[in-house]
């Protein structure tokens, strides 16, 4: 890892991350840093910095902090499989009295978004059938763009999703002929 990315992590323990991840579907997967791992949840049509849409906002594993670095395709066969990109990163400031993790038990946290691209106060809501809600709350920073469309490269390497998995291609192509080069007596 390099040192920029891991005094990233360092100096700001209450990171998020947005990752643009073509798994089984295209599809944002939202990450806060609570308790020492990234809480995730999948949004369909990613973030939207309008007030007025209301993104569904799928509740699924939690992953290791270090994964807020990760770009790249994660290999077939393996959970998830597909490119990954960092679509935006920063830090959040949790609007709770008590800890962000308590409010998420409760169902509902709000917090202030520092991001290269998300900016500003949103909120998650679980809903009945407990799935949530990720809704950008009204301030300074909303907009009714499409930010997805707007801005669809990664903050870590300004390449695109494509560019993600051609580079990744290019480099198990080359790793294969290494691997077939050496086991020539």
């Amino acid at each position: 890892m390099n040192e920029h990315k891991s005094h990233f992590r360092q100096t700001f323990p209450s990171v998020f991350v947005v990752q643009k991840h073509h798994g089984r579907n295209l599809h944002y997967d939202f990450r806060l840093a609570v308790n020492g791992v990234l809480k995730s949840w999948a949004v369909p049509k990613g973030p939207s910095p309008d007030p007025a849409v209301k993104r569904l906002a799928v509740a699924v594993e939690d992953h290791p902090v270090e994964y807020a670095d990760f770009e790249g395709t994660i290999p077939e066969g393996q959970y998830g499989a597909g490119p990954v990109m960092v679509w935006d990163r920063g830090t959040y400031t949790p609007e709770v009295s008590g800890s962000a993790a308590a409010s998420l038990e409760n169902g509902e946290l709000k917090f202030v978004l520092h991001g290269q691209k998300l900016r500003g106060s949103w909120v998650l809501v679980r809903t009945r059938n407990s799935n949530w809600l990720l809704i950008k709350r009204r301030d300074a920073f909303a907009s009714s763009e499409d930010i997805t469309r707007l801005e669809p490269r990664s903050v870590l390497s300004d390449r695109s999703l494509s560019e993600i998995t051609k580079m990744s291609e290019a480099k198990m192509t080359s790793r294969g002929a290494e691997e077939r080069g050496r086991s020539i007596p």
